[in-house]
């Protein structure tokens, strides 16, 4: 197993290659099932059930946290490449299962503009985080401590809040949004370090989780300011 810093130029340009278009099927495969999840109806059905009741979201946001640790560790520690894969659609469907309610309220109570524009301003916070993880030469790793004790701190507040019923406004979004960027730095300077060249499956998971949740606060912040 040849890890990605250790490989030669050509592998270590492959992976990357690899990693980023698996990232982009990813999101392209999420946008695909919350297609379908609306034409359906499924999405309206999900946002019934959730928004009305904070055990739902509860129950909800540990389904999720659960799923995702799982799909995670079946893509990141497999050999197998088609495990990989099953944990990164694992992923994907979890994130649109979990968004669903979000994109109805944006869809059908927000702004027509807030989506598109959230959407766009996400990728360009991306792409820019991810131009200073790889033309910096920094090795952003100090990061995973900090992001242990802080996601522990936001998933705490956010369960507190379903069980104790009040808001967390916008500044904890904005938390989030320095969250989710953070993350993305320590992930995209982990898509180097962490991984071997045959985990690019796995690369493009951590990398797709990290701009989900940048998304979904943008996108909360976007629909607070345009009410």
């Amino acid at each position: 197993m040849v890890m990605v810093a250790q490989a030669r130029p050509s592998e270590r340009a492959e992976f990357i290659k690899r990693t980023y278009t698996h990232l982009a099927g990813a999101v392209g495969a999420f946008v695909v099932v919350e297609f379908l999840f609306f034409q359906l109806g499924i999405a309206p059905l999900l946002a019934s059930f959730f928004l009305g009741s904070r055990i739902g979201w509860l129950a909800l946001l540990g389904g999720f946290a659960l799923l995702g640790y799982l799909a995670s560790n079946m893509a990141a520690k497999a050999d197998d490449i088609n495990a990989q894969y099953m944990g990164l659609g694992l992923y994907i469907i979890g994130e649109a299962i979990i968004f669903a309610p979000l994109l109805v309220v944006a869809v059908l109570r927000s702004d027509p503009s807030v989506l598109p524009t959230a959407a766009v301003i996400t990728l360009f916070l991306f792409g820019g985080l991810t131009a200073v993880a790889f033309t910096s030469g920094k090795d952003f790793s100090f990061l995973g401590g900090i992001l242990k004790i802080a996601g522990m701190v936001a998933l705490g507040l956010i369960v507190c809040s379903l069980l104790f019923g009040f808001s967390l406004g916008l500044i904890f979004s904005f938390f989030m949004v320095a969250f989710a960027s953070a993350a993305i730095l320590y992930k995209t300077s982990n898509v180097m370090y962490r991984y071997s060249t045959t985990q690019h499956v796995a690369a493009s998971l951590e990398l797709f989780a990290a701009v989900m949740l940048l998304f979904w606060y943008v996108l909360r912040i976007l629909m607070s300011s345009r009410r």
